[in-house]
Parts: structure tokens; C-alpha cells; sequence
């Protein structure tokens, strides 16, 4: 394991994007509002079905399902028209934190609207802002609950599971489903949010509505940690927890989630030697995994490490599991 010192600071980044448009008839402000959709990484999985709905949309937020996940419904679109034509559109994908807000505008005016319609919609984009917040917390609680109902009927995993014996790795505190493994994301109050399973195949699968962002899998490790080792996936955390382990092991599932876990763990333990222990995606363009574990190391004030590859080690290989197996069946 290679580690470099925590740099100075990080610069944050947003998904959240803004769209305004030259206004024009329906169906230009529909091709309009489908762009700024796309363009902002909100896809959904039947874009015209989701655009008649406009006036159902009026105020109030309606749920639709993503191209990623059709029967999950996590995006959401709230609009407000004036004489009958869209002005003001937003949307978001709660899976995966994209927003975007479309304005129409009147080319050649330089007020789009007057003083009182902009506080009249404003107040009315922060009604509908408390409502759909309001809304994805009822769900989250819900999916929680649902979350901590499976987990409970879980027995303890089998050491002898073929996705656990294909990976080299020793269960540790996950559990067993029929023939899934069962995994609990949490957060650092221990509240249970999500689950992840993984069948024997090694297909993984997320709890449709769960909370992920910020929530991790605890893979093993004391309560009371002086040093916490931060991955990706399960099996790398297993691995890491094997070869360290007086360390407390968490899995934030996918590099995306790697900031928010680091820099909640920087918060709770904040004398710990925190380590974010990257995949090193290096036949991926721009090394994603990488580049996420220095960004979360960064954030949190963290070291960063990486997978040392010795000579002749397969250039597909790319976490710190890969690398044990690797070491081991030479």
C-alpha cells in the first residue's frame, strides 16, 4: 500500500445546473426543457410520457423513472406556466444528486418578469423545494425501516459462499439471504438506511429508494478506531480489514460516495488517522477511482493510497483485493 500526505484543500463540486431559454411555442419549450435535462444528466426513461405531464406538474413534484432505473421513480420534475406555457422548470434524479433548473426568457426584453411575479415565484419554488424534501425523507424512512426488517430475518453469512470463496475473503459482519449476501449501510450514528446484496454470481444490488449518499457499509473494525481505512466495495474492504485489523474498515459502495464518507468520518473521529484506500482504475480514461479517492483525501484532510503493483502485475487488476489474489496464486 503506497500513501501520500493529505494536501491543503479540496474545491467542491456540484452537479446542479441552470438552463434558460429563448422562448418560443409548446413544443420548442418542451424540446428546450428535454436538452436541459440531458445536458444536466437527468435521463428519463420515457422523456415524452414525463413532458405531457407538465401541467401535473404545477407546483407540486412528479416522480418519474431514469433510463438507469425505470421502476425506482428517483427522478423528479416540479414546473409553473404562465398563459398556459412552461417558464419554470425543475428536475433532479435523486440517485444520483443531478439538478438543473430551466427558464424561459423573451429575447429582446430585459426583465422576464416583473418584481412581484419573481417574489410570487419564488416563494412558490421554496413551497415545492420543502415538499419534495419533505417527500424523499418520508421515502428514505420508509426504505430504512424496510431495510432493518430484512436485516433482522438475515443469518449470519457463510464462510463457504462462492462469492466470499472466489474473492478470498472471510465475511466478517455481513449477513445471509437464501443464497445473497446482505450488507447494512448505515451512517455514523449507526441508524441503518440501505442494504446491498451481493448474489453468487457477484451481481450487487442496491435497496431501490435506499439513502446511499454519505452511508457506508461498517466491514469490520473497533468502535473506537485510531486508524480507518476507506474503500469502495465490500470484497476490498474485507481485504484491507485482513491485512489490518486493528482498523476500522468502511465500504462506500462506488467512488462517488468516497467524499461524503471520508469527510463524515474526518467529523466524527476527527484525531484518527483516516486512509482512503482508492481503486486504481488504470484502464479506465482519467482513472476515475483514483481520481475520487484523492478528491475525498483531499477533502477530508485524509492520506491516500493506492494498490503498489509489482512488475508483471495484469494491467485489469485495480483494488487492493485484486492485488492479495493476485500475490497469492503466484
Amino acid at each position: 500500500m503506497k500513501t501520500a500526505p493529505a494536501p491543503e484543500g479540496a474545491k467542491r463540486q456540484t452537479r446542479n445546473q441552470y438552463s434558460n431559454s429563448a422562448a418560443g411555442g409548446y413544443a420548442e419549450r418542451l424540446d428546450s426543457i428535454r436538452t436541459a435535462l440531458l445536458e444536466s444528466g437527468i435521463e428519463p426513461a420515457n422523456p415524452d410520457a414525463l413532458l405531457s405531464r407538465l401541467a401535473d406538474a404545477e407546483g407540486k413534484p412528479v416522480r418519474f423513472g431514469t433510463a438507469s432505473k425505470p421502476r425506482s421513480k428517483n427522478g423528479w420534475l416540479i414546473a409553473y406556466h404562465d398563459r398556459g406555457l412552461p417558464v419554470v422548470v425543475l428536475a433532479g434524479d435523486w440517485s444520483t444528486g443531478a439538478e438543473t433548473k430551466w427558464v424561459a426568457w423573451v429575447s429582446g426584453t430585459s426583465n422576464k418578469f416583473s418584481l412581484a411575479e419573481q417574489q410570487e415565484l419564488k416563494r412558490r419554488m421554496a413551497e415545492a423545494r420543502k415538499a419534495r424534501e419533505e417527500e424523499q425523507a418520508r421515502q428514505w424512512e420508509a426504505r430504512a425501516a424496510a431495510a432493518v426488517r430484512r436485516w433482522q430475518s438475515c443469518t449470519k453469512a457463510d464462510p463457504d459462499h462462492p462469492y466470499l470463496q472466489r474473492k478470498g475473503i472471510q465475511p466478517h459482519r455481513a449477513r445471509q439471504q437464501g443464497r445473497e449476501l446482505v450488507l447494512l449501510l448505515a451512517d455514523f450514528n449507526g441508524k441503518a438506511w440501505s442494504l446491498q446484496t451481493i448474489d453468487e454470481a457477484g451481481n450487487k444490488l442496491l435497496m431501490a429508494g435506499g439513502k446511499k449518499a454519505g452511508n457506508f457499509i461498517v466491514v469490520d473494525g473497533p468502535d473506537y478506531p485510531a486508524r480507518i481505512l476507506i474503500c469502495e466495495g465490500y470484497a476490498t474492504g474485507c481485504t484491507l480489514a485482513e491485512i489490518d485489523p486493528a482498523a476500522l474498515v468502511l465500504a462506500a459502495v462506488d467512488c462517488g460516495n468516497l467524499q461524503a464518507v471520508a469527510t463524515g468520518a474526518r467529523n466524527h473521529w476527527p484525531d484518527a488517522d483516516l486512509i482512503v484506500c482508492g481503486d486504481d482504475d488504470r484502464k479506465t480514461p482519467g482513472n476515475p477511482g483514483a481520481a475520487a479517492a484523492r478528491a475525498a483525501a483531499l477533502a477530508a484532510g485524509a492520506r491516500f493510497a493506492l494498490p503498489e503493483w509489482p512488475p508483471g502485475a495484469p494491467v485489469h487488476l485495480s483494488d487492493f483485493n485484486d492485488l492479495h489474489n493476485w500475490q497469492g496464486g503466484q
